[in-house]
This record gives structure tokens, C-alpha cells and sequence, in this order.
């Protein structure tokens, strides 16, 4: 089985497509290895409550992550209506202008105004659309798509029979919230919230506890759920398709999608980062094998715990619904490094900080080390005890740490409460001079 497909002689490496809800996440994902953002403006989004970019921002967004090497794309992927229509024809005439690398739609109305207000722009068909069949493919491939993001629904062997029906690229979610609704066309919260999660306003009602309980038997919660808090039917788990990707990209997939606009630093920085290396692997010329660092580090931040979806086929329903016990999260963020002279680093900080605290950098090399933090000083130079949210402080790193790169700490290395002592590792320590 050939890991990577070729084309014109020449092998392709999957796309890494990475979230960037706002400035910050954009910077983070490229830094951590993305080969591709997707981001969205104010308006026209699906996720609008997404930090997202103004028209202003929305151009420094394109052009920087054009100046860093990456491929930027914008979703307009909302199902319009005909009020938006008018502000929707100004929007296209700023990403013709902008010209990002893709726009993301999932309205044929919309699809058909890009096509003929900014003729030269690239058009992504989002997952929205439903495309679960070759005919479908070939539809949008017909109609002008250069990239089809296929439905949520397909298993591995439908994606190649598409795949050889088209010659269009495809791309693929690989992890990440999966929504309970087909093709993530949802409705509940519409009902419930009155915000719709095809205009971008959805409040994720699908991740809230719900029991049953009959007309006439008020105050009486029937068991139809998992355990005494509530039934989570209606919350999957997450996506995780990391020990599976050879296998798509044998398919014929173009770009892995992760998931998460929403999501913080965290999130971006630690998944890009294993995604990276996981496709770097693909092309190495071996087997593709799951290293273990792989999966721990995915199961460092908050997840519902994992499932591989749909890709191969039906599964029970225990592997795929959330059971209300994994959603936790092992490491939390410290802070970010801003800039390093001689061995010590200015820090953005995110979370309190003590001296004596252990940290982890997220820096190639250094991924399992837990440092021991000895000295701070604030921005006057003076010595500090801690360091609280937001502050600037120095403190001395390690060789290998570099600009934008995170710090983190177990929950209950320094403050949480998952690990005991005798789950800590051996401690190093950084330096203490200057």
C-alpha cells in the first residue's frame, strides 16, 4: 500500500489545514507547522461567536499568513438568506480584492454569486453541503469547485471510490467536535436558544445534560442515561484520526482538517504540532507507525475523549457517544514566550506562576522534559515569588525554546489536581545565574 498518492510522477504530502479564530490562533497554528488556515470575518461565518476578523484585520490575516508560508482560507460558509444577500456582495468584493487562497461556502446561492462577482477566486465546498456520492462530486467539480470538503458521513471506501470519480481535491476533518446532526446542519439550537447554527450563532446546546421526563410524572427523571447526572445521547465524542492517516491518505485525500475555531492556544498549538509530525511521518519512506508521544500529547487538553467517527463504518455506540467521565483536561496553559535573549525568556503569562512551579515547554525536542522554574523577574528586572495572568516576566530557558513557542504545567504539578507525587517524573532544571 503506497502511503502518499502521486500526481504527475510527484508524491503529495497531505495539506495540514489548522483553525485560526482570531489573530493569536492564527500565529500559533503556522508556528506549530500548519501548511493552511481557515478563518472567518465577522459576518458569514459558522462560527460567529469565533473571535473571527474585521475587514481591516481579515487583510493583515491574509497577507501575514501569506508572509509566514502558509495557505490562508476564508470561510463564508453561513446558509444565507435573502437579507444578507447585499452585505454579502460587499464581502465578496473584499475577498476578491484580499484573494485568499480558498473561500469556504456551503450555499449554492452563495457558491453561484462568487462565481460571478470574483470569477478567479477558489471555492471550497464545506462539509455543510452534504457531498456523500461521486455524482455529487462532480457536480461541484463541474460547477466551478476547486476543493470539495466531504461529508462527515463517508467511510474510508467511499472517499476513494470519490476520489477516483474526481479529479478536484478533497479534503477531510481528521479531528475534533463532532456535532450530532447530519453534515453539522443542526437545528437544536435553533429550538432551544433561538440561534441558529447555520447563521454562525450556535450555543452547542448538543453538549448540554439532558433527562427525560414524562407529562404527567413532573419532578420524576426517567434512566435513560449513562450515569445519576444526565444522558449525553446527543454529545459525541471527539474526532481523532491520528492513527489512521496513512490510510487516508491512500484514499486520496488532499488536506486534513482540524477542527476548533473555538478552541484555545492550547488546543491549536499541542494538535497542529502532533498532526505535523504525524504527516511528516507519512512521507518518510517507512511503514507509518503511532508513536506514543503522538497520543499523549492529544490527550493533554479537554476532549470528550475519542472516536474515528464514521470512516470505518457503524460503530457501537459506546465508542462513539460522549460518556460524561473524559471530558478533563491534564495540562493548562502558563504562558507564551514572546522573545529570547541569552538564555532567558520574556513570558506572556496566561495562568499564575510560582517560583518552584514545574513547566513544560512546547518546543521541538523538549516535549516530555518537566522543567523546574527557580527565578522570575518582572519587567523592571527585580525579583519575583509569582506571576499572575496577563504580566510580563523573565525567567530562564533551555536550549531549544523559541519565540511563540508555549509553557504548560500538569494539572497538579504546581497547582491542579490530576497528578500525585508519585506520578511525577524526574525534574530538571533550569539554570539559575544572571
Amino acid at each position: 500500500m503506497s502511503l502518499l498518492r502521486r500526481r504527475g510522477g510527484i508524491v503529495k504530502k497531505p495539506e495540514l489545514l489548522a483553525p485560526a479564530g482570531d489573530f493569536e490562533k492564527l500565529r500559533t497554528a503556522i508556528h506549530y507547522g500548519a501548511d493552511a488556515v481557515y478563518l472567518g470575518g465577522s459576518q458569514f461565518s459558522l462560527r460567529g461567536k469565533a473571535g473571527n476578523f474585521n475587514d481591516t484585520e481579515l487583510r493583515e490575516a491574509v497577507a501575514y499568513a501569506r508572509g509566514q508560508g502558509a495557505r490562508p482560507f476564508v470561510t463564508v460558509n453561513i446558509f444565507a438568506h435573502n437579507r444578507d444577500l447585499n452585505a454579502l456582495e460587499g464581502h465578496i468584493e473584499l475577498l476578491a480584492e484580499v484573494e485568499p487562497d480558498g473561500v469556504i461556502v456551503s450555499d449554492p446561492g452563495v457558491f453561484a454569486l462568487f462565481r460571478k462577482r470574483a470569477p478567479h477566486l477558489h471555492l471550497h465546498v464545506s462539509t455543510q453541503a452534504n457531498i456523500t456520492n461521486a455524482a455529487a462530486a462532480r457536480f461541484w467539480e463541474d460547477a466551478g469547485a476547486s476543493r470539495l470538503i466531504l461529508s462527515r458521513e463517508l467511510n474510508i471506501d467511499e472517499i476513494r471510490e470519490i476520489r477516483s470519480a474526481t479529479s478536484v481535491e478533497l479534503e477531510v476533518f481528521v479531528h475534533g467536535s463532532i456535532c450530532i446532526s447530519y453534515s453539522g446542519r443542526c437545528y437544536i439550537s435553533s429550538f432551544l436558544a433561538s440561534r441558529s447554527a447555520n447563521t454562525g450563532e450556535c450555543t452547542n446546546s448538543c453538549r448540554w445534560t439532558y433527562s427525560l421526563m414524562e407529562e404527567k410524572r413532573p419532578g420524576q427523571y426517567l434512566p435513560v442515561f449513562e450515569d445519576e447526572r444526565g444522558t449525553y445521547l446527543m454529545s459525541s465524542k471527539d474526532l481523532c484520526m491520528i492513527g489512521h492517516l496513512h490510510l487516508l491518505a491512500d484514499a486520496g485525500v488532499d488536506s486534513f482538517k482540524i477542527e476548533g475555531r473555538m478552541k484555545g492556544i492550547n488546543y491549536v498549538a499541542g494538535v497542529v504540532k502532533t498532526y505535523r509530525e504525524a504527516i511528516d511521518a507519512l512521507g518518510d519512506g517507512k511503514s507509518y507507525n503511532v508513536k506514543a508521544r503522538w497520543t499523549r500529547e492529544l490527550s493533554m487538553f479537554s476532549s470528550r475523549g475519542y472516536t474515528t467517527g464514521m470512516f470505518f463504518g457503524r460503530q457501537p455506540d459506546a465508542d462513539f457517544n460522549f460518556d460524561g467521565e473524559s471530558y478533563r483536561m491534564s495540562h493548562e496553559l502558563v504562558g507564551v514566550v514572546m522573545d529570547i535573549r541569552e538564555g532567558k525568556a520574556t513570558v506572556q503569562m496566561r495562568n499564575r506562576l510560582d517560583a518552584g512551579d514545574t513547566v513544560q515547554f512546547l518546543s521541538p525536542g523538549l516535549e516530555d522534559e518537566y522543567i523546574a522554574v527557580d527565578r522570575l523577574w518582572d519587567e523592571e528586572g527585580e525579583a519575583i515569588l509569582s506571576a499572575r495572568n496577563e504580566q510580563a516576566v523573565s525567567m530562564r530557558v533551555p536550549d531549544g525554546v523559541r519565540r511563540h513557542d508555549l509553557i504548560r504545567r500538569a494539572k497538579g504539578f504546581g497547582g491542579g489536581e490530576l497528578l500525585t507525587k508519585r506520578d511525577k517524573p524526574a525534574v530538571g532544571r533550569i539554570p539559575t545565574g544572571g
